[in-house]
């Protein structure tokens, strides 16, 4: 029995207790570009999923408190849970370093573009303008 811990509302409980959702970080091809959808695209979205054996990124719901969608980084191993994250957000960027196969190319530009990001100065922050306070004469 898996012991899942909801990462929003912080309800920790068995896996009936929760929703599995499959794969996470699956992105539907009618949502960003609805117009130039393929046959091709509609299977994979549909049927292709990585199947791992070691670290996979899973999306899960919490039934038993919030009801609210969460992804979870999970060694299908073990069956050990190794980290929660937002439904919204990626993954810890050290388990997006440890994925292997797919996922390591999956995450791949990602780790990059953070890495990117990380590497850049940081632009100074304006000082907001003043303003004079006004006075009862004016």
């Amino acid at each position: 029995m898996l012991i899942v811990t909801c990462p929003v509302c912080g309800v920790t409980g068995e896996e009936a207790d929760f929703h599995y959702g499959g794969q996470a970080h699956i992105r539907r091809p009618a949502s960003h570009d609805p117009e130039h959808v393929t046959d091709a695209g509609q299977r994979d979205y549909l049927f292709m999923r990585h199947n791992p054996k070691g670290i996979h990124f899973e999306r899960w719901r919490c039934d038993r408190g919030c009801g609210k969608w969460f992804n979870a980084v999970r060694d299908t191993v073990s069956l050990d849970f190794k980290a929660y994250y937002p439904a919204t957000a990626l993954p810890p960027l050290d388990w997006m370093r440890a994925a292997k196969g797919e996922w390591a190319a999956f995450f791949a530009p990602k780790i990059a573009a953070l890495e990117a990001a990380a590497a850049a100065p940081a632009e100074p922050k304006s000082k907001p303008a003043r303003t004079r306070k006004r006075t009862e004469d004016q």
